[in-house]
């Protein structure tokens, strides 16, 4: 199976206005709510909250359309984040190769003492043992160090981003 990994961009170049800011808050609130719905809510034709949401798509403002899925459901309880340093050269080999490993759920690029991070899930500390060693396997990886997660915290959110209006415009 060809892994292809894909660098989406950080940064939205074009501005948002106040009525994609209060769409994009009204999906936050209920992100299965149609076209249909969000018109009425917004006050807003179907046509323009269509044309808007496709707008936002084209920008990559959506990152994702799949239902997050909690992984201990499938059986991985255990939640970790590690922190790998990498021969530079190698990166974009290694991330094909990281990204082949279906435990790691997430990888970032970063600045600072180590040069990925990744969030991985397993079954148990055996386990992520032995995810830790195929990361550690993998051409290019110099060392990794891994943190257990004892507990979300602070959920993935952007809703108090959208509560504060669009910025840079």
């Amino acid at each position: 199976m060809a892994v292809t990994c894909t660098v989406l961009p950080l940064r939205i170049m074009q501005a948002l206005d106040g009525t994609d800011t209060r769409l994009l808050s009204a999906l936050a609130q209920d992100p299965r709510r149609t076209v249909v719905a969000l018109a009425q809510k917004l006050g807003l034709s179907r046509n323009t909250v269509q044309a808007r949401m496709a707008q936002l798509e084209k920008k990559h403002v959506f990152l994702s359309f799949e239902r997050r899925i909690n992984p201990a459901a499938l059986g991985y309880p255990l939640m970790a984040f590690i922190s790998v340093h990498v021969q530079q050269q190698k990166l974009t080999r290694l991330a094909q190769d990281l990204a082949a490993i279906p435990e790691i759920l997430e990888g970032y690029g970063l600045t600072g003492s180590a040069d990925l991070l990744l969030r991985v899930v397993a079954q148990d500390a055996e386990d992520l043992f032995r995810i830790n060693g195929k990361i550690l396997a993998c051409d290019g990886v110099e060392r990794a160090d891994t943190a257990l997660a004892m507990g979300e915290l602070i959920p993935f959110r952007v809703q108090p981003l959208l509560e504060r209006g669009p910025q840079g415009s």
